[in-house]
């Protein structure tokens, strides 16, 4: 029996190498058949991977929606949580997918968030105002065809400091 784990929770997102081992194992990714391929060690790119399996097909024996959307679900907030450091509180908060072409088959995306992108949203939070920004992944099969398209909105706010 697999041992539930939280990686959040579990103080393991001290190093990209450790959370990539550990989200590979915790079960709303592992039973989907999500697994992280790469994570770079300064958090600010991974690359992840939808198996093909029948677990994880629909009706039409194509990839199952849920599960290409569940590919990309906590990484932004993660990696952007990472680039900005505990000063700021990051959440999720809005999503859509696109689905462009049938997945028959296994398939990948990956997420990066540069410096620029950084740099830009700590200069919105600075007054310390909600920053709502969007992020976009394209999920690809081998050949490199898009079969969805995702978008994911992250709000930033800058922690109040005590006594505010």
């Amino acid at each position: 029996m697999t041992q539930s784990v939280d990686p959040l929770k579990q103080g393991i997102g001290s190093s990209a190498r450790r959370m990539r081992r550990a989200m590979n194992l915790w079960p709303p990714l592992l039973f989907a058949g999500i697994r992280i391929l790469q994570w770079d060690a300064d958090f600010r790119r991974v690359k992840v991977r939808l198996a093909y399996r029948r677990l994880n097909t629909n009706y039409f024996h194509t990839q199952y929606g849920g599960s290409l959307f569940s590919m990309t679900d906590p990484f932004w907030s993660i990696m952007l949580h990472h680039a900005l450091g505990r000063d700021y509180t990051v959440w999720d908060q809005r999503g859509e997918i696109e689905f462009v072409a049938p997945g028959r088959s296994a398939v990948t995306t990956e997420m990066a968030i540069t410096q620029e992108v950084v740099d830009e949203i700590r200069a919105a939070a600075a007054s310390g105002e909600k920053v709502l920004r969007w992020f976009e992944s394209d999920i690809v099969d081998a050949d490199g065809s898009v079969v969805a398209r995702v978008r994911k909105q992250v709000y930033v706010r800058l922690k109040r400091s005590p006594g505010h």
